[in-house]
């Protein structure tokens, strides 16, 4: 692969590098610059509306959700001049991580599954930021197996009443709209009797509450829903066939994750150059350039991993299980750079606060988000078994449910 621009990428990269110059809130880049480990730190603006404005003035300029066709809010780009863009918005990309999961997971499903008429009312307020989504995935007694869902849905009139919960929603305390999967029959084994729809996230029998995590953060919540009414217009997919839908969702999830996920290696490189150990930098010491050669190597393979999936995108091709090895390898780099950062910071690691040096406390809030970096997307067993199954071919887990109905599954408690 060629990785320099042609002629027309680099007029490309111009005009995008001159539109950000002239309107990147740039009085925010400190803040930015320094906010990747473990959480976006904005400490006297709300990330969310300043998130919307920026992009809503990227919408408004035709540089927001690039890749989507115009009609749709896009600019119709190729994925070649979507990744320029990312690569010229740099530090301001982080103001768009509450449309992250709208642009990169339930738009494209709503693309590939949604009616016209949703299309053209969703699509384009969801690219310009009016409107942001989630999406309602995992539940309580599912763990990491999707297809375990309990929470029901039952066809009444036309219309569709949902009753059950989920947890670990990223941003559902300020979404609008939620991509939701229900089972809608017990009675067939777990995979075929899934539905997929999308709701109001303000519809009456609709409850968040966000979970208290350890860094400090509110970014997941429970989800729980009593008598939720949707109507059979916001289904998605064929009734029973909301596995297949929701693969069109995991695809494109485990590609956004691993393409924006933060190793921290830029940073911990910084760390180690500035660090002093016994009267010199910690980077002279011979433990600490191999951790960093180790991590270096992994973060380029990371870097051209990405690119060899743009280029299948570029030939029209849905995003692959292959996309499990990007957000595999950068959650646990994630943990492992922030666990020898903190060894290095010794006792001073465990400090935070804005009175301390800047590298204080960020290390810190790293490794307390980290874990669950290796959660959302997709637990790494899970990744081990996509890569191992779809990616090298290798005989799949036994499964003893595959064939039994959903209601006849034993669970704890029953016999």
């Amino acid at each position: 692969m060629n990785f320099d621009d042609t002629p027309q990428e680099a007029e490309f990269r111009s005009i995008a590098r001159q539109w950000i110059d002239a309107n990147a809130p740039k009085e925010l880049e400190a803040e930015l610059s320094k906010s990747s480990l473990g959480r976006i730190r904005l400490h006297d603006r709300d990330i969310v509306e300043v998130g919307k404005a920026w992009q809503k003035k990227k919408a408004e300029a035709g540089w927001a959700c690039l890749h989507w066709p115009k009609e749709y809010g896009g600019r119709g780009a190729s994925p070649i001049e979507r990744v320029i863009w990312q690569q010229e918005e740099g530090v301001y990309g982080k103001l768009t991580q509450p449309f992250q999961i709208g642009e990169g997971m339930c738009g494209p499903t709503v693309m590939a599954y949604g009616s016209e008429e949703a299309k053209r009312r969703y699509l384009p307020k969801l690219a310009s930021g009016e409107e942001i989504w989630c999406q309602l995935f995992s539940e309580p007694a599912g763990g990491s197996d999707v297809a375990g869902l309990r929470t029901r849905a039952e066809r009444r009139d036309g219309e569709w009443i949902v009753n059950g919960q989920k947890i670990w929603t990223s941003g559902a305390h300020y979404s609008d709209y939620g991509l939701l999967i229900t089972r809608t029959d017990p009675n067939v084994p777990k995979h075929k009797g899934l539905t997929m729809f999308f709701l109001d996230m303000k519809s009456r029998g609709v409850e968040v509450r966000p979970i208290k995590q350890a860094n400090g953060m509110q970014e997941f919540n429970e989800v729980y829903f009593s008598d939720v009414v949707i109507p059979d217009s916001q289904r998605l997919g064929q009734v029973g066939d909301g596995w297949n839908v929701s693969l069109t969702t995991l695809m494109n999830e485990r590609m956004s994750i691993g393409a924006r996920l933060a190793t921290g290696f830029p940073e911990m490189f910084e760390f180690c150059a500035d660090l002093m150990l016994e009267g010199r930098p910690a980077i002279d010491d011979r433990a600490a350039r191999s951790k960093l050669a180790s991590w270096a190597v992994k973060a380029s393979g990371l870097k051209y991993t990405s690119y060899r999936a743009i280029s299948a995108l570029s030939r029209g091709e849905r995003p692959g299980p292959e996309n499990s090895i990007g957000k595999l390898v950068a959650g646990s780099m994630l943990q492992d750079i922030a666990t020898y950062a903190m060894d290095l910071e010794g006792a001073a690691g465990v400090l935070t606060g804005a009175d301390e040096e800047e590298a204080r406390g960020q290390f810190q809030q790293m490794l307390l988000s980290s874990p669950s970096m290796r959660i959302a997307g997709g637990t790494d067993e899970i990744l081990r078994n996509i890569i191992a199954e779809r990616v090298l071919g290798l005989p799949g887990d036994i499964r003893v449910d595959k064939h039994v109905p959903f209601n006849k599954i034993p669970t704890r408690g029953r016999t």
